[in-house]
């Protein structure tokens, strides 16, 4: 790991502005693009093209609101199982995103990250992907990291693949494993823990999405649909994380 790196993902203060405590690291289930569309009549691909405008808006809204680390849920290991049609169109949305938005990301100071099993995506989009995070590899500002084909059950099957490798090969010794160790094997090793997941589109689930990372995290759903959360509803959230009591297993006081 790169000392930039490892300085990244030590950086766990909050540094937000206001008085109240806001979450230095956000993760968002991007939910409700379908339902969205189908409420207006239009094809579900409406509502994703839709949401990937939105996304826009909350990146440029964190430096303000104090987000250092921003994780959006953009395409699930198990989003294969929709329809042909609406796969297709959304890898194609991955495609003109990050064409379109790489140098703006760029000139944002937006350090983008990409986590998730790489292999099982179009080698174009893998192409754009790579070119994406080596374009802002030396960008300071807000850290966005976008999940593709990402299942959180499957990450930590792959960093366990890879442990039991070092294990085997006399990399790492079995008696030296304990609950530090398979973070350092995950899509997200340079990243901080999250400290706030929030659900759009009135869902109260996970959906499989950052499970090691999130154990101690805090959760908002919300029924806002996705194309629908703006930077307003998103402060409003972060106002409500501020009111929380965050006690990691201890007692009050």
């Amino acid at each position: 790991m790169a000392d930039s790196e490892e300085a990244m993902a030590e950086e766990i203060s909050l540094g937000a502005p206001g008085d109240r405590p806001r979450p230095c690291h956000v993760a968002i289930i991007m939910d409700g693009n379908g339902r969205w569309a189908t409420m207006r009549g239009r094809p579900r691909l409406f509502g994703h093209h839709a949401g990937a405008r939105r996304v826009r808006e909350i990146v440029e809204a964190c430096p303000d609101l104090g987000v250092k680390y921003l994780t959006i849920f953009g395409f699930s290991t198990e989003n294969w199982k929709r329809t042909q049609i609406e796969v297709a169109g959304l890898m194609s949305l991955f495609r003109s995103y990050i064409r379109k938005e790489a140098r703006a990301l760029r000139d944002r100071n937006v350090r983008v990250r990409f986590i998730g099993d790489r292999p099982g995506l179009d080698e174009k989009l893998q192409a754009l992907m790579d070119e994406l995070e080596e374009m802002t590899a030396e960008c300071t500002g807000t850290n966005l990291t976008i999940a593709l084909n990402y299942g959180g059950r499957d990450e930590v099957a792959r960093a366990t693949k890879r442990l039991a490798e070092d294990v085997a090969s006399g990399r790492l010794l079995p008696e030296n494993v304990d609950e530090e160790t398979l973070p350092r094997y995950l899509d997200t090793y340079v990243l901080p823990d999250p400290d706030l997941v929030i659900r759009t589109s009135g869902e109260a689930r996970i959906s499989n999405f950052l499970l090691w990372q999130s154990a101690y995290a805090e959760y908002e759903f919300i029924d806002t649909l996705w194309p629908d959360f703006t930077r307003e509803v998103f402060a409003g959230v972060l106002a409500n994380f501020g009111k929380r009591d965050r006690r990691f297993g201890g007692a009050k006081g």
